[in-house]
């Protein structure tokens, strides 16, 4: 396992929509733990990988010491709506304020390659819909308001 630096704002990688993955095999395994190594020294809860500078369609999320690996991940359904401050690894010293689904169902490959379903409610929502939205080329300033000084009290997502 190995840190990965994490692309900034202004990166033009972010911008960029993720390429699906084709076959999951040594390379991927190897993604998938340097991620969740690099998002848990920065104290995060999700990280996709073009913000460690990889275009292909893979994000983990750590909540509540559940960990999701999420390959080709798809939300196949949302509900309600709710309004929170967001914060991001990719965008530091900022936060803002941003609308997402209450709910979502979101369908995904883990490193074996068998297909899964995780559902979030809240605040699992809110990090689920960020990091695919990493995956294609949105960063959560594009839908926030209010963006400002980060206050340090939001885990970077």
């Amino acid at each position: 396992m190995a840190l990965r630096q994490i692309r900034v704002f202004g990166d033009d990688i972010l911008r960029k929509k993720a390429k699906p993955v084709g076959n999951i095999n040594a390379g991927t395994y190897a993604l998938l733990d340097d991620m969740l190594e690099t998002l848990r020294s920065k104290n995060g809860v999700g990280l996709a990988a073009p913000q460690v500078g990889v275009l292909r369609r893979i994000a983990i999320v750590e909540h509540e010491d559940k960990l999701y690996e999420m390959i080709n991940p798809t939300i196949i359904k949302s509900e309600g709506k709710q309004r929170h401050s967001e914060a991001c690894l990719s965008v530091p010293g900022k936060q803002g304020d941003i609308d997402r689904p209450y709910y979502v169902k979101v369908e995904a490959y883990d490193r074996n390659g068998n297909v899964f379903t995780v559902e979030g409610k809240d605040f699992l929502s809110s990090v689920l819909c960020h990091e695919l939205d990493h995956l294609d080329g949105v960063l959560y300033t594009d839908r926030a308001s209010n963006v400002r000084e980060d206050t340090g009290n939001e885990r970077k997502e």
